[in-house]
């Protein structure tokens, strides 16, 4: 069977993705996995993906492309090409995936299954209906087993990348603590004085620093580190960081592609966590987490990408010292 996995969003979002992945690759001679450009590294590391197609939807993202006939008939030719007998289409709890299941009906794709509230017509053959408060890994594994993909014997269901390279270069040997001081979106991000703060204090309670970013992040990573921490950041494509993120004692992060990236490589979090999602369907899966943040805050569930409250009080009223604290918990269960 050639099966075809949509998710089309964020590089968090297909790994949250990657145990369904696996359920399909279980029972298919041939998987491709179409995401958008935002998540295709996440998609080339996922186990199970034998092919991997990118396009960017105009439904997706924050600066989505405008609708292009010329785009869209493209793609509808290469699916068509790839003959797949299935498809499951993952999206998150908010997001409708039947503009995808349009474009996959054109293609001729023999049977197509997703989470839709809203009523599919002839647009699925598999209409699944998520449980109220699912994980988005658990979400995801449900819609799949409900279109005939359950977990594979074994399988513990938990995110995972292929194996990533050795970064002792990078990190120095020794153990160290991991901080990613950047997050997709603002409102999810916890302030650089207390990220710098909390570098300090880890480094004062006898902790190498290793800090993290992508290569627009820089100037936020070198103010971070100061003369304390390592400075990764523009260093590491995501190969480079998972292998970086696995060797760590523990991993602070804000709800970005990385915290769920430490969850792939099975590295506990710190998880600072702004509640303009659920942390019940968003926080790292399947390692051990301490969760920071006004959950309860005004901006709760209101999936804003720039702070809608004065302040920002949901992450920034956390000290330096809660994140140490977490840490070190987080460290001390690991050893036990």
């Amino acid at each position: 069977m050639r099966s075809l996995v949509v998710r089309l969003d964020s590089f968090g979002d297909v790994l949250l993705a990657g145990p369904a992945v696996r359920a399909v690759a279980a029972r298919s001679s041939h998987v491709t996995l179409l995401c958008g450009p935002r998540g295709a590294d996440a998609a080339r590391m996922l186990p199970g993906v034998d092919e991997v197609l990118v396009w960017e939807a105009p439904w997706e993202g924050f600066d989505p492309p405008p609708v292009s006939t010329a785009d869209v008939d493209a793609l509808v030719t290469r699916l068509r090409a790839g003959a797949y007998d299935t498809a499951l289409i993952l999206t998150s709890f908010h997001q409708s995936p039947l503009p995808t299941a349009l474009l996959l009906r054109l293609a001729g794709v023999g049977r197509i299954g997703a989470d839709s509230v809203d009523h599919p017509g002839r647009l699925l053959d598999v209409r699944h209906r998520r449980r109220a408060g699912r994980h988005e890994a658990e979400a995801a594994l449900d819609t799949a087993a409900a279109l005939g993909f359950p977990p594979p014997p074994g399988d513990d269901g938990r995110l995972r990348v292929l194996p990533p390279p050795d970064t002792s270069s990078l990190t120095g040997h020794g153990p160290y603590v991991v901080l990613h001081p950047g997050a997709s979106a603002p409102a999810r991000a916890w302030g650089p004085h207390r990220c710098a703060e909390a570098v300090a204090l880890l480094a004062d309670a006898g902790h190498r620093v290793v800090v993290t970013g992508g290569l627009e992040e820089t100037g936020l990573t070198r103010r971070v580190s100061g003369d304390t921490a390592v400075d990764l950041g523009g260093r590491t494509s995501p190969r480079v960081l998972a292998g970086v993120l696995r060797m760590a004692d523990v991993v602070i992060s804000a709800n970005t592609g990385p915290a769920h990236l430490a969850a792939a490589v099975g590295t506990p979090v710190v998880s600072l966590f702004a509640p303009v999602v659920p942390a019940g369907r968003w926080a790292p899966y399947g390692v051990p987490v301490i969760l920071l943040g006004d959950q309860s805050a005004p901006c709760a569930d209101t999936r804003a990408l720039t702070c809608p409250v004065p302040g920002h009080p949901c992450l920034d009223e956390v000290t330096g010292q809660d994140v140490v604290r977490a840490a070190h918990k987080l460290i001390q269960e690991r050893q036990s």
